[in-house]
């Protein structure tokens, strides 16, 4: 199906756009009451997630409502470790935990070492088939997982945590554990996204939201080291970085096999384009916060942050995600700021 809106798309090949693309991080989400509404239907989040009908129905209402350049398939990056036999629970008002955790080679024996991702992750390719026949070929839809790092810090710790101590503890104390689990995860998470362009999504965005928590050298042997092999394996569509609170792993990410690298709010687009140069694209990084202001500063905020740009080759986003009690009309100034915004470049 030929899309209508394809700017987004374009944009992250650095092909000819009329205006920046606009989307949000986590947009299918906790600031729309129409979401809210789907969720109070159903038992929990993870009854959300796992209804391809609802989790389609939520992925599209930012389309409808926010009038957002690309929709993002609602599900969570945690669908990988469950679906290689770590199950979790989503606790409310406390995140995510696990019942069992990797800290031990012994503890291996909780994870298949043979999975079909397609039976598995079925449902959220389910969703994917089913939102974009809701969509009716208005926007892309962006697929996603979970950098390995990041899973492998929820896997080793069972929960969110500020330090994930135990996780980088395993990275001084049994190191090639640490390299098992991480190939494990970067070996589902290739199949898991080949099976989300094969179900329909028109772009890829790898999450990497705990890579600040390493130093430049680590997180280049257990953190870029796998994010570069998923890279080399995805070539279909256009893939998106994103290593929130990593600025030194920018130059690095530049040079992987991917059309868009995710900026968060702390890093300079100035600086991180001097980095990249012109090979890829910007996404990013107005500070989620932002939002919190009246709709005049949201504005100038929003123009202030377009005037910085030094290329066309950019996709405005947030820094990260947005926050659940942001109101939803301010995001649709931002996102109408960014729409009228004329770029100066040719």
């Amino acid at each position: 199906m030929k899309l209508q809106n394809d700017l987004v798309l374009r944009a992250a090949k650095g092909e000819h756009i009329e205006r920046y693309p606009v989307w949000l991080m986590r947009q299918a989400g906790r600031i729309l009451p129409e979401y809210r509404a789907v969720r109070a239907s159903l038992s929990g989040f993870k009854e959300l997630v796992e209804t391809p009908e609802r989790a389609a129905e939520v992925t599209i209402q930012p389309v409808d409502i926010l009038n957002v350049d690309a929709a993002i398939i609602f599900s969570d990056i945690l669908v990988v470790p469950e679906a290689m036999g770590l199950e979790y629970q989503m606790i409310e008002k406390t995140g995510p935990w696990f019942e069992k955790t990797i800290r031990s080679w012994d503890q291996l024996k909780f994870i298949d070492e043979s999975i079909d991702v397609n039976d598995r992750l079925s449902y959220v390719l389910e969703a994917i088939k089913l939102t974009n026949a809701g969509l009716a070929g208005r926007v892309p839809l962006i697929g996603f997982a979970g950098a390995p790092w990041t899973i492998f810090c929820y896997m080793v710790e069972g929960r969110g945590s500020k330090t994930f101590s135990e996780s980088r503890k395993l990275l001084y104390t049994q190191p090639d554990l640490a390299h098992e689990l991480l190939s494990r995860i970067t070996d589902v998470t290739i199949a898991y996204l080949k099976a989300q362009v094969k179900a329909g999504a028109h772009m890829l965005q790898l999450f990497d939201s705990w890579a600040g928590i390493l130093g430049d050298e680590q997180y280049n042997e257990f953190g870029l080291k796998y994010i570069s092999k998923i890279a080399e394996a995805l070539n279909e569509v256009p893939l998106t970085i994103f290593s929130k609170g990593a600025t030194h792993a920018i130059q690095s990410i530049g040079k992987m096999n991917c059309t868009t690298i995710g900026i968060d709010w702390n890093s300079s687009i100035v600086e991180a384009r001097k980095l990249v140069g012109e090979s890829k694209t910007l996404q990013g990084n107005l500070d989620p916060c932002a939002l919190y202001a009246d709709h005049n500063e949201v504005k100038n905020l929003t123009i202030k942050l377009l005037d910085s740009f030094v290329s066309k080759r950019h996709i405005v986003n947030l820094g990260h995600g947005v926050y659940p009690d942001v109101d939803p009309e301010k995001v649709k100034t931002f996102i109408k700021t960014v729409q009228d915004y004329e770029i100066k470049f040719n």
